[in-house]
Formats: C-alpha cells, sequence, structure tokens
C-alpha cells in the first residue's frame, strides 16, 4: 500500500516537472547539440546549401586576431565582478547597521540592477560624454585639464564599460549580501566585542568568513552572467571604437546575425561555453580553500 503511494506520488512529481523538463531540451539541449553539429559546416543564415568542412572553422577562430581581442576584453569585464561584491559588501555592511532612511537607501541600491539595460546604456552615454558629460565636468572643476575620452577612445572605453557593470550589479550583490549578514547571531559579534576585538577583525575574522558562501554564490553567478552579457555593450559601443569593447558574447551576436555566419557563430559560442566551465571548475577547486560552510 505504502509503495504504491510513493509511486502515485512520484508520478505527481515528475507530472509537474514536465513541462518544465520539456523546455529545456526543446529550447536548450537540442539547440546546444545542432550547434556543436553547426561547428563542423559553413552554414550560413539562409543559404541553400551547406558542407561539412571539418575542423576549418576552429583553425579559423584561432587564427582570428578579433577573436583575441574579444577573449582579452572579456577577462577585463570580469574584473568588474569581484571588484562589485567588494563594494556590495561595504555597502551591505553599512545598510545593515541602524541608519535614518535606511530601506529608502536599500532600494535605491537595488533600484539599477531592475532597470532596463537600454535605459541604463543611454543615462551613462550622457554621463560619459567626453565634452558634456558631468563626470568630465566634474573631473575639470577639480582640476584635470584633459578628462578622459571615456567611451569615444579606444584606451578608456572598456574602464567605461566596468565602471557601468559594477554600479549595475551592485544593488543584487548588496542585497544578497544583506540577507546573509541578517542571518549571522548577534549574540556572536557581541562575544567578540566583549573579548576586545575591534570592528575591522569582527569583520575580517568572524563576518568575512560566516558569509563566504555568499561570495561563493555572487562570485560564480557574477562570472557567468558578466561573461554572457552583450546587451548593455550593444546598446552603447557595439563593441567598438576599434573593437576596444568587444567581447566573446558579442562577438558570437554579430557573426551570427550581423554577417550570418553561423557555423562560425557556434564556434565561438562553444569556445565561450569552454571558458566558462573552466572558470566554474577552477572556482569550485578554489572553494575549498576559502569557503567556510
Amino acid at each position: 500500500m505504502k509503495r504504491n503511494w510513493m509511486k502515485r506520488q512520484q508520478l505527481l512529481g515528475y507530472l509537474f516537472i514536465g513541462p518544465n523538463m520539456l523546455g529545456v531540451v526543446l529550447f536548450f539541449i537540442l539547440p546546444a547539440i545542432y550547434s556543436l553539429y553547426l561547428v563542423f559546416t559553413d552554414y550560413k543564415f539562409m543559404a541553400p546549401k551547406m558542407s561539412f568542412i571539418g575542423l576549418d572553422n576552429v583553425k579559423r577562430l584561432f587564427h582570428d586576431d578579433i577573436f583575441y581581442v574579444s577573449l582579452q576584453n572579456t577577462f577585463v569585464f570580469l574584473l568588474a565582478v569581484p571588484v562589485s561584491i567588494g563594494l556590495a559588501f561595504l555597502v551591505a555592511l553599512a545598510l545593515n547597521r541602524k541608519l535614518f532612511f535606511k530601506k529608502t537607501l536599500r532600494a535605491l541600491y537595488f533600484m539599477p540592477y531592475i532597470t532596463s539595460g537600454v535605459a541604463v546604456a543611454f543615462v551613462w552615454m550622457l554621463l560619459f560624454h567626453p565634452k558634456q558629460g558631468p563626470i568630465n565636468a566634474v573631473l575639470m572643476a577639480i582640476g584635470v585639464n584633459n578628462p578622459p575620452g571615456w567611451l569615444s577612445t579606444t584606451e578608456y572605453s572598456m574602464l567605461a564599460i566596468d565602471i557601468i557593470w559594477i554600479w549595475f550589479m551592485l544593488g543584487y550583490n548588496m542585497i544578497i549580501y544583506l540577507a546573509a549578514l541578517q542571518e549571522i547571531s548577534g549574540e556572536l559579534l557581541e562575544a567578540a566585542k566583549i573579548d576586545g576585538a575591534k570592528s575591522y577583525q569582527i569583520i575580517y575574522k568572524i563576518v568575512w568568513p560566516l558569509v563566504s558562501p555568499t561570495t561563493f554564490l555572487l562570485m560564480i553567478t557574477g562570472l557567468i552572467m558578466t561573461i554572457k552579457t552583450f546587451g548593455i555593450i550593444q546598446a552603447i559601443t557595439q563593441g567598438g571604437p576599434g573593437n576596444s569593447t568587444m567581447i566573446l558574447s558579442l562577438f558570437v551576436y554579430k557573426n551570427a546575425f550581423r554577417y550570418y555566419e553561423m557555423g562560425y557563430a557556434a564556434t565561438i559560442s562553444w569556445a565561450l561555453f569552454f571558458i566558462i566551465m573552466l572558470i566554474t571548475l577552477v572556482q569550485w577547486w578554489g572553494q575549498k580553500r576559502w569557503v567556510h560552510y
């Protein structure tokens, strides 16, 4: 009798997850398998024929200068993730204390994350305008005679993109940290104060290790989200000037939907997949040294 009940419950569970699993198979697994097949073809969108070309796309990838520029820019872009996480931790520490308008400040910090990426892009384009933007106006007001051209120059465009992304992710990281900080026992912190621990010692020796699982979560999700992002960069610079903000996800998009070279775009996509997998594996290996559960 109990076995029959368990089987019915198991069947009910499969019925609940069935639609979601069907969506995963139809829209993720099957397209991924098909894209792997495209790697070995010269398929172009709307072309009447496609032929098997073996590893020609892979060879082309390793000899493509724009691929290496995109790879370098992608790793520069990923530097925004730990910076944003570090700043979010400090902001969360401040907003976890008794402050006036604490709830309002939390909402203001989180608001950019739920704002349209295109709207964010256009606001920052105005802020970073080399001649009329308020950022350069402030820099000139404090004595900087030749402020950066930001998005209009190859030297500072990627730095500007990193600043935008740090600001964009800050609110989300801060909210997650706040949830983690509120789970820390107040008695533990009070005991440390009674024992003579100073504020920075409490943060470094107690608070930071206790929220390390949250840091690990934010690091993995942040890196994966960042390496796949292309909407904001597409709206702001479209990879320019001179490919200075071209990252791998945008490189995939341009080859697929501007040049219609689906086979080559699939090759770049799989290269991006292996990079994400490698980063994730390194983090899983490294977290044993600094994450405390």
